[in-house]
């Protein structure tokens, strides 16, 4: 009995346990630095080197608009050795400036981070829509923003000049 806490048939057990919760996480979390809400949106966020804080990325409708925001907060706060979501649309950062990169404010990396994330997002809802359009779904972007434009104000009271009592 002494030694059966670490036998080659537990330890196996226990690294097996480990990586079926490891692949479980990756399923839902399918980016390093994001998470995605109860209620569907994805957000980032990272921390900042040395401190406790962390640097809020924003609330994505998309996880690759999420992963890039990440993306380019690691690369600023890391430089060019940080572990990129997609390390080929970095490239173009990569030729600045080692120094420059380091020396930005947690701010202006929040700010930097949060267009990325918005230009993605952007274009990954407008492909959606387009995708959903040609595909004749219902529930294109162009049909519900009519639907809206359609639908009368409830909070505002019926002007009597336009009651349709009045019509009849």
């Amino acid at each position: 009995m002494e030694g059966d806490c670490c036998s080659p048939e537990k330890t196996k057990l226990k690294q097996q346990q480990q990586h079926d919760n490891s692949t479980i996480s990756n399923k839902n979390k399918p980016y390093r630095g994001i998470r995605m809400r109860k209620w569907g949106k994805w957000v980032a966020e990272i921390r900042e080197p040395n401190k406790r804080s962390r640097i809020w990325l924003g609330s994505y409708s998309s996880p690759i608009a999420a992963a890039r925001a990440y993306d380019t907060a690691v690369f600023y706060l890391r430089g060019p050795t940080a572990r990129l979501n997609f390390p080929e649309f970095i490239a173009a950062a990569a030729t600045a400036g080692h120094d420059e990169i380091r020396d930005m404010s947690a701010a202006s990396i929040r700010k930097r981070a949060t267009e990325v994330g918005a230009r993605v997002d952007a274009m990954e809802t407008a492909h959606q829509a387009g995708v959903a359009a040609a595909a004749g779904h219902p529930s294109s972007s162009c049909d519900s923003i009519n639907r809206r434009r359609v639908k009368p104000d409830l909070n505002e009271y019926p002007d009597p000049e336009s009651s349709e009592e009045d019509e009849s």
